[in-house]
Parts: structure tokens; sequence; C-alpha cells
């Protein structure tokens, strides 16, 4: 990963007046150290972040990004992220992405062990190349996760509906994965529902209309997710949330993660088992992802 900017943010009063935000931010060298050893974010992994798709210095659907964040520090208990303080942090780090794709993090933690105030920042890199994802599928299995689709109902506490940086989890389902000779995980609930993967949404075709899993069992609404929604709509499609049994996966006209990065992959395979794929759906579906959206 190519680093081509950094800047560290300090964090004004959410009801702040939207003012010139220059004084806060300082612009760090993007190798070079820059966090103290108490920090909590690598100590605890206790803040939040959001990746936002950048194509030829365009970042990609910005208010849904810092409207997710300021949900997760909801979650969190962390102080209220100031949205025209963040926005303009992010055009700073799109002036910097350069052509092609790229990738901005905006990171909120809760700072300094026993320090007076959260640490943030945000950060421009090169993306991945994903063509080969993007256009040849993925091939999935499906990890439990440990626990009921009421759990996140039930105990809040778990944070599972935030974008946090614990993600230890995500990344080991992911090795996983690879040990079974996959590429990613869906997760499925103890009791059998489709959830999502670790770092993607998943949305379904059933016929006309596509399906993702309802967001009730502690599920992050996707942001590349609502926004094909939204398009599909637009064509004339049906689409619908719904709490998805695990079999409705491998039996689906076709299926797709989707993230902001990544776009729009292809599923080919669930545990083994061919999964169909309309490549030229998912031509157009990553088509409309790389147009400028805000």
């Amino acid at each position: 990963m190519a680093w081509r900017y950094a800047l560290m943010i300090t964090p004004v009063d959410a009801d702040a007046a939207d003012t010139d935000f220059s004084p806060t931010f300082a612009e760090i060298d993007p190798s070079a150290p820059a966090l103290t050893v108490g920090e909590l974010s690598t100590q605890r992994g206790d803040g939040i972040f959001e990746s936002i798709g950048v194509v030829d210095g365009h970042a990609q659907e910005v208010e849904a990004h810092l409207d997710r964040l300021a949900h997760s520090a909801r979650l969190c208990d962390l102080p209220a992220p100031h949205v025209g303080q963040w926005r303009e942090a992010v055009a700073r780090a799109a002036a910097h992405a350069g052509s092609g794709e790229a990738v901005i993090k905006l990171i909120l933690s809760r700072g300094v062990e026993h320090g007076p105030a959260p640490t943030a920042w945000v950060t421009v890199a090169s993306a991945a190349d994903f063509t080969a994802a993007r256009t040849d599928g993925i091939r999935v299995v499906t990890l439990d996760r440990g626990y009921d689709i009421d759990v996140p109902a039930r105990a809040p506490w778990l944070l599972l509906g935030a974008k946090t940086l614990s993600y230890a989890v995500n990344m080991a389902a992911i090795r996983e994965a690879k040990r079974r000779g996959a590429d990613d995980a869906v997760f499925v609930s103890s009791d059998g529902f489709v959830l999502e993967a670790p770092t993607a949404s998943l949305i379904l075709r059933r016929g006309d209309t596509f399906v993702t899993p309802a967001p009730n069992g502690g599920i992050l609404h996707g942001t590349t997710q609502l926004s094909l929604f939204e398009h599909l709509e637009a064509r004339g499609f049906a689409t619908a949330y719904e709490t998805v049994p695990a079999a409705d996966l491998a039996s689906a006209d076709a299926a797709w993660l989707v993230s902001s990065v990544r776009l729009a992959a292809p599923v080919i395979a669930v545990d083994g088992a061919a999964l169909p794929h309309d490549a030229e759906l998912t031509a157009s579906l990553n088509a409309y992802l790389l147009s400028p959206r805000d």
C-alpha cells in the first residue's frame, strides 16, 4: 500500500459553528511515527473508523460515511464528530489521492489512556487492485459468527452494529476462509441466518429482486449496498431487507460481496458449490460504483 497523505485532527465539539478548520489540522509524514505508546486504538482497538473509496480524486459517498462514523461514535460512547470538520479533512485527503483508485481512512480513537481527549486522523493511500475479484469472482465459505441473530438486540454493549477498530475476529475469519481454499467468508448466526462478510455487505439476487440481510443481527449497514439499492431501484428492480436463512445463500440466482473499495465482487461458489455469475450485470454495477457519487 502506497501511503500518499496523513492528517492529524484536533476534534472540535460537534455543535461548534462551521468555520475554517485549518488550525485543527496538522499534516504529518505518513511513513513516520505519529502515535504514542499509550494510544488506546493500538492497545485495545478502542475506536472507530471508516474507509472511503476514491476514484480519480473524487471521494465517494462521503455523507453516508460521515453519518455512519457518527452512528458508530454514539454506540461506542465517543464524542460526536463534527461533520463539517471531518468533511473538510476528507476533502484535503482526496486532493492528494491522485488518479486511479485510492482509499481514505477516517479514524477516531478514545485517545491516550487517561488522556483528556480523543485522537483522530485521516489517511489516503493507493487502493489494492481488485480487478480479478470484480471480474473473475470470489469463492466464499460460511462461518459461524458465534451468536444467535437476536443477541445484538439483547446485548447492545457488544457493539456489533458499530464499525470499530477491533477487527481481529474479522481478519481471523478471512484467514480461516483461505485455509479452507476460499477467498472470503460469509458470517452466519448460530441459529442459521446469513449476516455479512468480514469486510463487506452481502447482496443476493432472486429473479428481479435484490435482497440483503436485514440490519437486525448486528450487521453494519453498508454504504455501498445502500447506494447499489438506489441504483437498482432506478433501473426498475425490486430491493428488500430480509432475515435470510443460511440455506438460501447457495440457492440464490447470484450473489455479491460489496464494499467501498473492492466494490462489487461476484460470489461464484459457496462452501464449494458453484453459484451462477452474471458477468454483464456485475460489470454494470461496477461501472456505476466507479462513477462519481456524492
